[in-house]
């Protein structure tokens, strides 16, 4: 009796272009874990490449019958490169995430379908019209050519009962979910979208301005699989007490269950306002919060529509010292508002602080958010190359400052921070967690700084000069891993080796004119 081969579908999460404080930290974003999981249900044979774990096997690639790529704004250069390989190797492939959400058209023309927004209903849906040679004209959130044409289906109803999406099965994922310091980390989100309009932010062009929630005893049955002192849950909700009767529901059941794990999340500065909700978060195992400061100035706040003031930022610093969490403080440099002066008023406060670990990052355009339309429409982005769309690089002409200045003041940040100086005061305070992480972060900043030697050079070029005007294109070269010639139809032309080479020395070229 013969045995029919299962369909196979491969999933591919790009590794981030640069460094940043968490390279050390591999944390597999959700939605090709879940769709992985869907998929396998349906019956196919699934595997998950992360390639911050490994590197990617062509020749095992060669086996999928359909390849999906997920991609965020900054690793968008990497995935299309990675769909060209698979697509000149005859496999069909098809995007989704966020950055092809908002720009659909440019990533067609690396791969052969995309799937706008959420994917858990379309996926499905796709795949089944695809398998039987069906027409694509009723696949929800699909955009695909037809006819020379690009074709954009309607987006549907996002998702509201979030209980229905099955847990992930890591077991998909090519060697596990990789150990940091003997630690599992584990992803998990109890909820999607954010009610705050942050002109910056794309989570709400992507999941909505309504937050949807999981039930408490739904999270609580998956937490139950991850209840071992070796794993570490970080909650990946935008914001973990946005509903705080919710969240007191949601802690209260963890605490009665006596998890033995540590957790950490996201959180806004608002949260201090419930001493009590800060308590049990504490009870309930909380180890660690991240929180988008932002700034410290008033007009900025304003101006991103934070909805948070500056003696929030203060109290919420307070509230979570007072209750032994370690406050993870993210910082934006570039709103329009700012100077110089103003960015060094911010790292001084920092500074004295008993902020833990911190973050100093630059405002960066993400197509679909109101920032870089605004940007955009007035000729002050400088730079498209998306690789450089990490937070870490200036890719645009900031207002009261030149692009090199904005660069400089971030670096300027980390260093400052994570100075010896105050490396010690850490130790002295026996802060043992916080002191390690600073001497990690030193480390990262100076190897940052040595290879972007060649980025900051081409800032340089950029500043205002009555003599003569200078345009740069700065490109940073991507390199795949080397295919082996085989009978099949796996195929790497010479154009394509030169077009791209590996990011691991990121030296970019630079063309002036």
């Amino acid at each position: 009796m013969s045995t029919l081969k299962k369909p196979k579908i491969i999933f591919i999460e790009p590794k981030a272009p640069n460094l940043h404080i968490f390279s050390v930290f591999v944390i597999p974003r959700l939605g090709t874990l879940i769709l992985g999981t869907i998929m396998q249900k349906l019956g196919w044979e699934v595997e998950v490449i992360l390639e911050e774990n490994e590197e990617i096997d062509f020749e095992k690639v060669n086996q999928a019958d359909i390849v999906g790529i997920s991609t965020i704004t900054s690793t968008a250069t990497r995935a299309f490169s990675i769909a060209d390989q698979i697509r000149n190797m005859g496999i069909p492939v098809i995007m989704g995430g966020p950055h092809v959400t908002f720009l659909p058209e440019e990533a067609l023309e690396h791969c052969d379908f995309v799937i706008r927004s959420e994917g858990e209903k379309a996926l499905p849906i796709f795949i089944e019209h695809w398998m039987n040679g069906k027409n694509f004209d009723n696949v929800p959130n699909l955009s695909y050519r037809k006819n020379g044409h690009i074709i954009h289906n309607p987006i549907i109803e996002l998702i509201t009962d979030l209980d229905s999406i099955p847990y992930p099965d890591f077991a998909l994922i090519n060697n596990g979910i990789k150990r940091t310091f003997g630690y599992q980390i584990v992803p998990l989100q109890t909820s999607r979208g954010c009610p705050f309009d942050c002109e910056f932010c794309s989570v709400t062009g992507m999941f909505g301005r309504k937050i949807r929630y999981r039930s408490t005893e739904n999270i609580i049955e998956e937490l139950r699989q991850y209840d071992d002192k070796k794993n570490v849950i970080f909650f990946y909700d935008d914001n973990f007490t946005a509903n705080r009767k919710r969240a007191k529901a949601l802690l209260n059941a963890m605490i009665k269950e006596k998890f033995s794990f540590k957790w950490s999340t996201q959180v806004r500065a608002d949260v201090a306002k419930d001493p009590q909700l800060v308590n049990l978060m504490h009870r309930a195992g909380c180890e660690t919060v991240f929180i988008g400061f932002e700034s410290l100035d008033p007009a900025s706040l304003l101006e991103m529509k934070k909805c948070q003031s500056v003696e929030q930022i203060k109290q919420a610093i307070k509230a979570f010292n007072r209750n032994r969490i370690h406050v993870h403080g993210m910082f934006v440099f570039g709103f329009e508002s700012d100077t110089e002066k103003k960015i060094t008023e911010t790292i001084k406060f920092v500074n004295h602080s008993r902020i833990g670990t911190a973050q100093f990052l630059i405002l960066t355009p993400l197509p679909g958010t109101v920032t870089f339309n605004k940007l955009k429409a007035a000729g002050r982005i400088k730079f498209f190359d998306w690789a450089l769309y990490d937070a870490h690089h200036a890719v645009f002409e900031p207002k009261y400052m030149t692009i090199e200045q904005l660069q400089r003041a971030q670096i300027k940040g980390h260093q400052s921070f994570y100075s010896v100086r105050q490396l010690l005061k850490r130790l002295i305070r026996f802060e043992t967690g916080e002191f390690v992480i600073g001497v990690y972060a030193r480390r990262l900043n100076r190897n940052w700084k040595k290879r972007n030697k060649i980025w900051m050079k081409a800032l340089e070029l950029l500043k205002p000069n009555f003599d003569f005007k200078i345009n740069i294109d700065v490109r940073q070269l991507i390199k795949l891993p080397t295919q082996k010639k085989s009978n099949d139809h796996i195929q790497t032309t010479n154009n394509y080796r030169d077009k791209f080479d590996k990011f691991s020395n990121p030296n970019q070229l630079i063309k002036a004119n």
